[in-house]
C-alpha cells in the first residue's frame, strides 16, 4: 500500500462535484475523510472514510478534526438553493466555523470551491461567498480559492425540452452571455492539484474547461448537429424577467415564500444576462481569451451522452427549466 500524500477532510462531498473531487483525491494517493449528512449511502463515496455530522453546527468540524487529524481541507460545500438564509448559513458561517477549526487543529491547507460569478456580486449568495473568501485570504493557512465557470450540468437543462420538440429558449439575441463550461471530473482534478502545486497557493484561481467560449445560440446549434434535427429557438426578452422580479419583489414584502421566489427570479435574471467568464476591469467586459482553461472533457461529448441516455439530469435544486 502506497503512503498517503495528505489526509484530507472533504466537505460537500456528496454532490456531483464533491464526488468527482473525492475520486481525484484518491487517484492522487490522498486519504479522504468525508463529512456527510447522517444516513448517507457509503456507495456515493467509495474509498472514502465517511464521518456523519451536520456541517452547519459550529463545533462539528472541530470535533471531526480532533478525532481525525488532517493536513488539508477541501471544500465543495455550497448552499443548495442560493436563498439568503441558506447562503449565509452555509457559504459563509459553516465555512467560517470550518476555518476556525482548521486553524485550531493546525491544518496546513484549505482549498475552497467558490464561483466565478462573485466577480460582480449582486445576489446574497455571492456576497456570502465573498465574505468567507475574505476570511480565508486573511488566514495563515496555505489557501487556494477556485472560481469555476459554468458546469456541464448547469447548461443541460433544456435538453429534455428539445427532445420533446419544444423550442430552445434564449434571452435577447442569444449572444448576451458566454461561458467555458468545465466538467465535474476536470474540476475535481484541478481542485486536487491545488494541494501539490506551489503556483496555486494563496491564489484566486478562475478556471474554465477547454474552449472556445460558447453562447446559448452555440448550444442550440450543437443540439442540431447532435440530433440531426432542426431546433426551434424562442427569444425571450430580458424585460420579461425584470417584470417578474419586480412583481415578486413587491409581493415578497408581505410573504416570505414570495420573497424567496423573488430571489430565485433574481438569480435566474443574473445568469441570463452575465457571462461566466473572467471579467476584465480595464476593458469593462468579460474576456473569453483571458479566461484560463483546464482539462480535456468537452461539453459536446457530454451532451451527446445525455441524448443517448447515458447521463441523467442531476441538477437537483439548481434546475431552472
Amino acid at each position: 500500500m502506497k503512503d498517503l500524500k495528505f489526509r484530507v477532510l472533504l466537505l460537500g462531498g456528496t454532490g456531483t462535484i464533491g464526488r468527482a473531487t473525492a475520486a481525484a483525491l484518491l487517484a492522487e494517493g490522498h486519504g479522504v475523510w468525508a463529512l456527510v449528512r447522517p444516513g448517507t449511502d457509503p456507495a456515493k463515496l467509495p474509498g472514502c472514510t465517511l464521518i456523519e455530522g451536520d456541517v452547519s453546527y459550529p463545533d462539528t468540524v472541530a470535533r471531526v478534526l480532533k478525532d481525525h487529524p488532517c493536513a488539508a481541507i477541501v471544500s465543495c460545500l455550497a448552499s443548495r438553493t442560493g436563498l439568503p438564509a441558506d447562503a449565509w448559513a452555509i457559504d459563509d458561517r459553516a465555512h467560517a466555523h470550518a476555518l476556525e477549526a482548521a486553524m485550531e487543529a493546525r491544518v496546513r491547507k484549505f482549498v475552497l470551491l467558490s464561483a466565478i460569478c462573485v466577480q460582480k456580486p449582486y445576489l446574497e449568495f455571492q456576497k456570502a461567498k465573498l465574505a468567507f473568501e475574505a476570511q480565508l485570504r486573511g488566514s495563515p493557512l496555505e489557501w487556494s480559492i477556485v472560481r469555476p465557470t459554468a458546469f456541464f450540468k448547469s447548461l443541460s437543462g433544456q435538453i429534455p425540452r428539445v427532445q420533446k420538440g419544444k423550442p430552445f429558449l434564449v434571452f435577447g439575441d442569444g449572444r448576451i452571455t458566454a461561458c467555458k463550461p468545465i466538467s465535474d471530473a476536470d474540476l475535481g482534478r484541478f481542485l486536487t492539484s491545488c494541494l501539490s502545486d506551489p503556483e496555486k497557493v494563496r491564489k484566486v484561481l478562475p478556471i474554465g474547461g477547454p474552449g472556445p467560449a460558447i453562447t446559448p445560440l452555440d448550444q442550440a446549434a450543437m443540439l442540431e448537429r447532435l440530433t440531426g434535427q432542426p431546433v426551434k429557438i424562442r427569444h425571450v426578452t430580458p424585460k420579461l424577467m425584470d417584470a417578474i422580479v419586480g412583481v415578486l419583489s413587491v409581493l415578497g414584502k408581505f410573504s416570505p415564500k414570495l420573497a424567496g421566489k423573488a430571489e430565485l427570479a433574481r438569480i435566474g435574471r443574473y445568469y441570463a444576462s452575465e457571462s461566466m467568464l473572467l471579467w476584465n476591469p480595464v476593458k469593462g467586459c468579460y474576456d473569453a481569451d483571458a479566461t484560463p482553461e483546464f482539462g480535456t472533457d468537452r461539453f459536446e461529448d457530454y451532451v451527446a451522452a445525455m441524448l443517448r441516455g447515458e447521463i441523467a439530469d442531476d441538477r437537483g435544486d439548481h434546475a431552472i427549466f
